[in-house]
């Protein structure tokens, strides 16, 4: 049980980063590798400044301004500076691995005896549940899984209304217009590449607040903890989509959050089934590689039968 508990818990702190790479790949269009570099950043500056006696809260809402600033760099090498958009990321993200060694002073930083958000949530699970295990689905659960398990998707719930509240807004509405027509909002007298660097900007916020979360819930913060992660929300977006079959704001919203809850969840039940770590990211590449055909190999199919029935 406590094994499927971390898998929601997890699932739930990485939908921050799906949502992130929703903006920058879905609404942008921008295949913004700085993802990997960001969401380490986030945990970093969070992990320094709680080390340093920093309020958690404080600390975690560093780490978010961090991926702020780290998603500004990249739009603007990109947008004002003309830099190929791919490239662009690349140069970011690599920076940034120097930058947070610079930060952390060494590769790891161990959160386990810090004062974190993981330990404000299980005091406040405790004064509500009490200090003794809990039974769930007749399962023994701890006071500590518990709380994060309703800490988690409480949070990620509030940023997903705020997130949609704010691409409902005359700004919001501009960044999803220059992401489906630049040149309209240009012809408009809009400054696009503004809209661009502002959601880049947000996006990569996100997953520096994801990294940030990550590290507390983990309890540590490693140089090398995004390798891989713009694979990982490439899929929760693409099982998201999937999932509710459209690409409106809201649904698409709910479905990468779903998307990273389901697909977490699938990457439990393979290591529980015994599926070696060492293969994990070969077979999130490849998982992401099926899901990004199959719905042409779908569409193909109905099409095939029409011209099989009228010869």
């Amino acid at each position: 049980m406590s094994l499927l508990i971390g898998a929601l818990t997890i699932g739930f702190i990485l939908s921050l980063l799906a949502l992130g790479v929703y903006i920058s790949f879905r609404i942008f269009d921008f295949a913004d590798i700085t993802t990997e570099g960001s969401i380490t950043l986030g945990a970093a500056v969070t992990a320094m400044l709680v080390v340093n006696g920093w309020n958690p809260l404080a600390a975690t809402a560093m780490g978010f301004a961090a991926g702020l600033l780290a998603g500004s760099v990249t739009g603007v090498v990109a947008m004002r500076f003309g830099v190929n958009r791919l490239l662009s990321g690349i140069l970011t993200m690599t920076a940034l691995y120097s930058v947070n060694l610079r930060i952390m002073g060494r590769s790891n930083i161990p959160l386990l005896n810090e004062y974190t958000v993981v330990t404000m949530a299980e005091k406040a699970g405790q004064r509500v549940f009490g200090t003794a295990e809990m039974s769930l689905l007749g399962w023994e659960v701890s006071v500590r899984d518990l709380s994060l398990l309703i800490v988690a998707p409480l949070l990620v719930a509030v940023v997903s209304v705020l997130l949609f509240a704010f691409f409902r807004t005359n700004l919001g509405t501009a960044m999803r217009a220059t992401g489906d027509n630049a040149q309209m909002i240009r012809a408009l007298g809009g400054d696009d590449r503004r809209m661009v660097i502002l959601g880049l900007a947000l996006a990569n916020g996100l997953i520096a607040l994801s990294g940030a979360l990550l590290a507390q819930y983990q309890g540590f913060a490693d140089v090398q903890m995004g390798i891989g992660m713009v694979v990982w929300g490439l899929a929760s977006v693409i099982i998201g989509e999937a999932l509710v079959g459209t690409r409106q704001l809201g649904f698409a919203i709910t479905g990468a959050v779903m998307g990273s809850v389901l697909f977490r969840l699938l990457v439990a039940v393979a290591l529980r089934w015994g599926l070696n770590p060492n293969d994990l990211k070969l077979i999130t590449a490849a998982f992401v590689f099926i899901a990004l055909i199959l719905p042409k190999l779908l569409r193909s199919v109905p099409g095939r039968q029409r011209r099989v029935a009228s010869a």
